[in-house]
């Protein structure tokens, strides 16, 4: 099973890779995400030339701040915004590799030849899984670190390091990020069941973004708080939902579904 698994996920990699957008997705997403957070740290430092105002930041932000000195708090409010964009990119690119790997079985009518092999069809779908999400949680994983290493050089005091390797942070980064990405690929297969344009298939898949901007303006406003109580909850909500969707994805990636409808 496992080495079937395998030569799926090495033969999505071969083709998928040879697409500009997807390389462009995973290369230039990580890197942008990475620079903004260090950027907002290097301007927000004491000595910087932003500085910043406690009274633009909502009251209830004092909770995660504690005793944090007024400066401290600024950087961790500013750079709290920005911990979205680590749950923002296990959705881009898995979306992104899904959109060719799976809808474009439909177009090149590849999935027709490897269904007459003895692969089961639960195979078949979780190597496709994994040749997504796999990639993505890499990515987010290896930004994640390089903006740990680099956040001391870019002004952040000893206290907000102390913070952003907290809890919250690692908790939301190290799993919510893989269980978001496949959410993300199984809502993919979900949608390529329906369409037959990658591009179509991407962009309505890219809808589950809404739910991130909404905790993002939210923040903002001052009517939600990330802290590790909320990770906590959301990742008990990101396991039912990825089990419901992939009992939904399995019901229809079926091979007369295939045969059938993916034409």
């Amino acid at each position: 099973m496992i080495d079937r698994i395998r030569t799926i996920i090495d033969k999505e990699w071969s083709e998928v890779f040879k697409h500009r957008m997807v390389l462009i997705t995973i290369t230039l997403l990580p890197v942008v995400f990475t620079i903004l957070p260090l950027v907002s740290l290097h301007f927000t430092r004491p000595s910087g030339s932003l500085g910043g105002d406690m009274t633009d930041m909502p009251a209830q932000f004092s909770q995660v701040c504690g005793t944090m000195a007024s400066q401290d708090c600024i950087q961790v409010y500013l750079v709290n915004q920005f911990l979205l964009l680590y749950m923002i990119m296990p959705l881009m690119i898995p979306i992104t590799i899904a959109a060719y790997s799976i809808v474009g079985e439909k177009t090149t009518r590849s999935l027709e030849p490897l269904l007459a092999t003895p692969i089961t069809t639960m195979e078949l779908l979780i190597g496709k899984i994994l040749a997504a999400v796999i990639p993505a949680i890499l990515a987010t994983w290896g930004c994640f670190a390089i903006f740990l290493l680099l956040m001391p050089a870019a002004g952040a005091s000893p206290v907000v390091q102390k913070y952003i390797m907290g809890p919250t942070w690692l908790v939301a980064v190290a799993v919510i990020g893989p269980l978001m990405a496949v959410m993300a690929v199984i809502f993919a297969v979900i949608v390529s069941s329906r369409v037959n344009d990658p591009r179509v298939a991407e962009q309505i898949s890219a809808i589950l973004i809404v739910p991130i901007m909404v905790v993002f303006f939210g923040q903002i406003a001052g009517f939600i708080l990330i802290n590790l109580q909320l990770v906590l909850i959301s990742i008990v909500v990101l396991v039912l939902v990825d089990i419901a969707a992939l009992a939904l994805g399995s019901s229809l990636f079926q091979r007369e579904n295939i045969l059938t409808r993916w034409k």
